[in-house]
């Protein structure tokens, strides 16, 4: 089976193509319909890579697909080569299986819109890309994809181009992951002059034998790079606004896909992370400082989509934390485990923003539980398991977390404790204001939004919330299911049930840091996690619901601790004033010393020309004037 799988990219290829050329025939279902089942095919071959996969031995567990040479110059060799291993072979399983469910919620969601088509369109290219980045077996291939999904999170994000909080947000995107891109592409061309291949095989078996700064230079640049997609300080701008495209591209990018490309790229380097330690203590560091920032920034958001948004960066802070701490098989477990609910909860935001007819400001809801039962259902469900109750799947990856840093470092335990505690506090207060309390959309009328999205300020409707379609509510029902029981994938109990932990053993096994905690201490590790937990959700309950304690939302916390705006500001401030003296240099100094050059060749022919005038006279007057100045010379110098 493991022969077919550039199936797995290929078939979300042939839908987008298929789209290309007949999207606007087949009409609105239809295009729909097509794009989920190249996806849901994509899945299905999947799961038939895992089955042949599964089936033989642990230290054979890895297969390598080239379909033909691609770049070969000198002694550069890449191949479009496919990489299935265990590390691979998850993130495949959870990109194509929730990328097709939010391709059936989308059918729903999407309906009416006049670009319907080529939404589905730039979904199945999104899928492609990002298939592409985890399926390469060497760095230039998961470039293709990196720059892949940079495209069509661009794409998908200006989708509402007429929008300009879209069409910026979407320039800010690709701007900001570009920055991340220069470390990429400078971590490749270090890789290549240091180990002479691209291959993840070659940089991660010769990691042992690299020169420390070399080494050291390669991972840093990699971080860089893991920086821009997955979001994290100073990087992490770019995300929060990606709001502005329609839920569904939110579910996809900050959820199975995009953001968590930098994850997946460290941990598939995690033997070259393992040689250079203050790397990974660099890196924890960085993942602490943005799950502390998001996490106090999306206390203060009313935008519905925008408090996940925040939650999303700050629970990639958590993934970078346990890779900072040698915890790779923790940091793939939350990705996954974080896939299911955070995609639960962006579709279940849409479902809201649905049923409140596009509204998505959170102080003009409340009260929704009755009116949306299965949203609301789902919506708790994704709720208890990214605030870490038990026995929904976040408790268990997010525990693991914990542990780690707890063995990393006591200051380092005790910030992503109070990070812990914070999601659970902010996740509250998005709950109660969403669906409990007083019904706030009663008391004035919503815009008139067209299919697209658009304002139509000339009228308005009195909202009146219900529930979404079968095709909206059937994927939150299957991602509730995930979320509520996806830590089974790696239940910390006993030997037996670290099956996770086992399945990536071949690939994370030697760069993993064991822990080395007892019994006692993981156990109180664990339940000092539902506490802290479990007081985030009664100080939400008491401010928010009860209204026994002010709430605190200072305008920093609104702002992003003013983030956003320091760089909008030094960008066209210094920033700007620098980059026209860098313009300023290369237009005087560098076209400057290049285009004297050329006058001064220009002036000396100007010049010379003027002696060619065609006539014999003159040339015989030049030749005679010649032989005379001869005859002086050799007569003055006595050489007669």
């Amino acid at each position: 089976m493991l022969t077919v799988a550039w199936l797995v990219p290929a078939l979300p290829l042939a839908g987008f193509l298929l789209l290309v050329v007949f999207g606007r025939r087949l009409g609105e279902a239809a295009a729909g319909w097509l794009a989920t089942a190249a996806c849901t095919g994509a899945f299905v071959v999947a799961v038939g890579c895992l089955l042949d996969l599964a089936s033989r031995p642990q230290d054979q567990r890895s297969d390598v697909t080239t379909l033909f040479t691609w770049i070969p110059v000198g002694s550069l060799n890449v191949e479009l080569g496919f990489l299935v291993d265990p590390l691979s072979m998850t993130m495949m399983l959870f990109v194509t299986g929730i990328g097709a469910l939010i391709h059936l919620y989308s059918i729903g969601y999407m309906h009416g819109d006049p670009k319907f088509s080529k939404f589905f369109l730039y979904l199945n290219l999104f899928v492609f890309s990002m298939l592409m980045l985890v399926m390469g077996d060497n760095l230039v291939v998961t470039f293709l994809g990196w720059e892949g999904v940079g495209a069509c999170s661009y794409f998908l994000i200006s989708f509402w181009q007429t929008r300009e909080a879209a069409a910026s947000a979407a320039k800010k995107a690709f701007v900001t992951n570009r920055i991340g891109d220069w470390g990429f592409m400078l971590a490749m061309f270090l890789t290549f002059q240091a180990v002479g291949s691209l291959n993840y095989a070659d940089l991660n078996g010769a990691a042992a034998g690299l020169a420390g700064s070399t080494a050291t230079a390669i991972a840093v640049l990699l971080f860089v790079g893991a920086m821009g997609k997955s979001a994290q300080l100073p990087l992490s701008v770019w995300l929060p606004d990606a709001m502005a495209g329609p839920t569904p591209v939110s579910a996809l990018i900050h959820a199975a896909t995009m953001v968590t490309a930098g994850v997946y790229l460290l941990c598939r380097v995690s033997p070259l992370l393992h040689e250079v330690p203050n790397v990974g203590t660099a890196i924890a560091v960085v993942g602490i400082v943005t799950a502390l920032w998001a996490a106090t920034v999306a206390i203060a958001q009313n935008d519905i989509k925008k408090v996940l948004a925040y939650s999303t960066v700050s629970q990639l802070g958590f993934m970078f934390i346990a890779v900072g701490s040698g915890a790779y098989v923790a940091a793939v477990f939350h990705m996954v485990t974080h896939a299911f609910f955070k995609a639960l909860l962006f579709l279940g935001s849409g479902s809201v923003i649905h049923g409140v007819h596009d509204e998505q400001d959170m102080r003009r809801m409340g009260a929704l539980r009755k009116l949306m039962p299965i949203t609301y259902i789902t919506f708790m469900i994704g709720f208890l398991a990214i605030a870490g109750i038990p026995p929904f799947a976040g408790f268990w990856s997010k525990d693991e977390i914990l542990a780690a840093a707890f063995q990393k470092s006591t200051p380092l335990w005790v910030a992503t404790f109070v990070a812990a505690g914070l999601t659970a506090f902010y996740m509250t207060r998005q709950v109660i204001m969403v669906f409990f309390g007083e019904a706030r959309w009663k008391h004035e009328p919503a815009p008139t939004l067209s299919a697209a999205g658009h304002d139509d300020p000339e009228q308005g409707h009195v909202v009146t919330p219900h529930e979404s379609s079968w095709l909206m509510t059937l994927p939150l029902v299957v991602l509730a299911v995930l979320a509520t029981f996806g830590g089974l994938f790696n239940l910390p109990f006993w030997d037996g049930t670290r099956r996770l932990e086992h399945w990536l053993d071949p690939v994370l096994g030697e760069a993993e840091v064991p822990l080395t905690l007892s019994t006692s201490t993981l156990i109180v590790l664990a339940l000092s996690a539902v506490a802290i937990s479990l007081v985030g959700i009664g100080t939400g309950y008491l401010v928010y619901e009860r209204r026994r304690v002010r709430a605190f939302e200072p305008a920093v916390f609104a702002d992003g601790w003013y983030l956003d705006r320091s760089i909008g500001r030094f960008a066209g401030g210094p920033g700007m004033a620098a980059f026209e003296g860098v313009a300023w240099f290369d237009s005087h100094v560098v076209d400057g010393a290049v285009n004297g050059v050329a006058g001064g060749v220009r002036w000396s022919a100007e010049r010379l020309r003027r002696t060619q005038t065609g006539f014999v006279r003159n040339y015989a007057l030049g030749i005679a004037v010649g032989a005379v100045l001869l005859l002086v010379w050799f007569a003055t110098r006595g050489g007669f």
